[in-house]
């Protein structure tokens, strides 16, 4: 059985994929730019027109680049037989509704999602493994 962990943010997506005892990482940076435009400029004269920033041209660009980011990680997981998916703010939640859009069939296998902040790979690991119920601290009790 295949189980993945997947823990997101608008950066990267950092994966455990656990595949019958045995346990490989993968990571997929986002290439998401991040838009910071400056306000509009003043015209020379003192009651002058005003320049207008188009928010719609960087919010559209970043919905694009954010379903090629979700559709890289889906590419990754498509034969995952069970999903977790950790992650801060709202990327998570964002990715779980693309998957139901575009791959039904991978998003029934999500088996839970978490709101998390960052953490270490180790912690990361415990995390995904509590969640498939496996216990890592007695590896030997079984």
């Amino acid at each position: 059985m295949k189980q993945v962990g997947i823990w997101l943010d608008k950066l990267e997506a950092n994966g455990v994929i656990l595949d019958n005892g045995k346990e490989s990482l993968f990571n997929i940076p986002s290439e998401l730019e991040f838009f910071n435009p400056k306000g509009g400029s003043r015209s020379k004269t003192r009651w002058g027109p005003q320049d207008v920033i188009q928010d719609s041209k960087y919010l559209e660009r970043e919905k694009h680049q954010l379903k090629n980011y979700f559709e890289e990680i889906a590419e990754q997981i498509s034969d995952a037989d069970q999903i977790a998916i950790f992650g801060p703010a709202e990327a998570p939640e964002k990715f779980v509704e693309s998957l139901k859009d575009n791959h039904p069939k991978l998003a029934s296998k999500i088996k839970t999602t978490k709101t998390v902040d960052s953490m270490t790979k180790n912690q990361f690991k415990a995390l995904v493994k509590q969640s498939f119920g496996m216990d890592d601290r007695y590896p030997d009790a079984t």
